[in-house]
């Protein structure tokens, strides 16, 4: 399979795998990437799963023929990846292997040597010149494990990119819910506590021009909006920032009752707005999903029986795999059930107090047995408290998110089609941007800043009308940075400014100009703040 004139695809896929790494459910089956770039020099990128070695060689047989392989590099040292390096290289006994030295001491502890006589070791800065390409190599310590690296070809602007950017199934069959289900799954299953290191390997991968990206996993992104979008939603999932508004609800029931209590209180978020509840049974349903929701969203509910004097056994274990990926920043309410002696809120209080910046409602939802109007009440209170972050304040009055929304998109983002230019001082038309107009101030109420939304101008940068958010904080430390962008979905969000200073506005406050771009008619404000949210967490504002 073609990846670009140079580089070819010779990964397998994978439908006879029951459990990925032992524990994950792979309905689709798995990938093993594997490519090859042609030049002066042949290089392949990493091999693949034991079981598929021979078919593996012929795939590389039947892309360069007779002709001799002068590296192989392995990125990544798991078995997935590296099983067949000791078949390669006694297909190709020429062939130089490329990789970083911790690397080479997983290769003696697998196979018995680490080829000190055909060996490459390489770093942060090296390059192999194949010809036309040349390979420049990134560590990428711990994403996922301690030795990869990860490498880019300078020709042709592709990124090989180890573990990262791989989602769960094989290529030959159409996910039907696309790359953000299992990409997610993928990542927080087997990436997620990862997250500083992930966020240090994107700072690095911002500086590239990166045309596309050859994961070890999943599908190639070849496309300006994949990329951009994989890119964005890396920095959300490592960040360990809201996805997406709503509320996960996680239960374990052993007769029904706290399952009945679930589903009610499920039903009091979605009457009091809540724009999705993903609800699920830790027993039956799958549990790396459901850790995937308790990322995804902003909150979580946990509501669960007590056994032994404790928690639910398959509550503590989901609290424990989040515990272990480093779940935080998130605001968790709690529904326990005991007949005589409830037990299971003070059991998880005490799992979640080792977790970093984690809020728990002080309304705690109490049953004993079957559900009751006081512990209906209850759940009443819960879900105002849970959903208390939620509110926006317009004119002094609380509104919904869902209204807020509603109500920006409609009364205050009016698509100009026309924009002025500094240059000849004359209007023109200019149909894919708008000019942002916000008519009156608004508040979201946010920990640790305030944000407030105005009237926002256009700035002219490169050719192009750039519409403003301006964001004011109480600190007053904050700067109007105008510099190089980075398309992140629907907009370009500024990552590494160039040209940065400090700014007094006639309200007494310095400022921050976040400059992004709105596709016509594609205007989502939600995913504009969880961008700009993502771009302070990363400035350490």
């Amino acid at each position: 399979m073609k990846v670009t004139d140079d580089i070819k695809y010779i990964g397998v896929n994978d439908h006879e795998v029951d459990l990925f790494e032992g524990q994950f459910e792979v309905p689709l089956g798995m990938a093993y990437n594997s490519y090859v770039i042609k030049d002066e020099k042949i290089a392949v990128m990493d091999t693949v799963d034991q079981n598929f070695g021979d078919e593996w060689l012929q795939n590389l047989k039947s892309e360069i023929g007779d002709a001799k392989v002068d590296f192989l590099v392995v990125h990544h040292m798991e078995p997935d990846h590296s099983a067949n390096i000791a078949k390669f290289a006694a297909a190709y006994p020429e062939a130089k292997i490329v990789s970083s030295l911790p690397a080479f001491a997983m290769m003696k502890n697998f196979f018995g040597t680490d080829f000190a006589d055909r060996r490459v070791i390489v770093k942060e800065g090296d390059t192999l010149a194949l010809g036309r390409h040349t390979l420049a190599f990134v560590g990428a310590p711990l994403v996922h494990w301690p030795e990869v690296i990860v490498s880019y070809d300078t020709a042709d602007k592709v990124l090989f990119s180890a573990d990262g950017f791989g989602k769960f199934g094989a290529n030959d069959v159409v996910d039907p819910e696309g790359w953000d289900c299992e990409a997610r799954r993928y990542y927080f299953g087997i990436v997620g506590k990862f997250g500083a290191q992930v966020q240090a390997l994107l700072k690095k991968a911002a500086g590239l021009d990166i045309k596309m990206i050859c994961p070890l996993h999943g599908p190639v992104l070849s496309t300006a909006e994949e990329i951009t979008h994989a890119i964005g939603q890396y920095l959300t999932w490592s960040s360990y920032g809201v996805e997406s508004e709503g509320v996960c609800l996680a239960y374990t029931s052993v007769y029904g009752h706290t399952k009945a209590a679930a589903e009610k209180f499920a039903e009091i978020l979605k009457a009091k707005g809540c724009p999705k509840v993903a609800m699920a049974d830790l027993a039956r349903d799958d549990m790396y999903e459901t850790i995937e929701d308790g990322f995804r969203y902003g909150k979580l509910v946990l509501a669960t029986t007590t056994y032994n004097g404790a928690v639910f056994p398959k509550m503590e274990e989901y609290i424990r795999h989040l515990m272990r990926r480093q779940y935080q920043n998130r605001k968790v309410g709690l529904i326990e059930n005991g007949t005589w002696a409830p037990m299971a809120a003070k059991g998880m209080k005490e799992l979640l107090g080792a977790m970093k910046d984690i809020t728990v409602c002080e309304t705690v939802v109490t049953i004993k047995g079957a559900l009751t109007d006081d512990a209906v009440a209850q759940m009443q209170k819960l879900a105002d408290e849970i959903l208390g972050n939620c509110i926006i304040k317009r004119d002094g009055i609380n509104c919904s998110l869902h209204e807020t929304w509603k109500f920006f998109i409609k009364e205050t983002f009016r698509i100009n089609k026309t924009a002025y230019t500094k240059s000849s001082g004359k209007y023109m038309n200019f149909p894919d941007f708008s000019c942002m107009r916000i008519h009156e101030k608004f508040r979201l109420i946010t920990n640790p800043v305030d944000i407030h939304l105005f009237t926002g101008n256009a700035f002219y940068r490169h050719g192009n009308f750039i519409p403003a958010i301006i964001l004011f904080y109480k600190s007053g430390k904050v700067f109007i940075e105008l510099g190089s962008l980075i398309a992140i979905g629907m907009f370009a969000l500024i990552i590494e400014p160039t040209v940065k200073h400090v700014c007094s506005t006639s309200f007494g406050h310095h400022t921050l100009i976040v400059a992004f771009k709105i596709r016509h008619g594609n205007v989502f404000l939600p995913d504009v703040l969880r961008r700009i949210n993502q771009f302070l967490h990363l400035r350490g504002l």
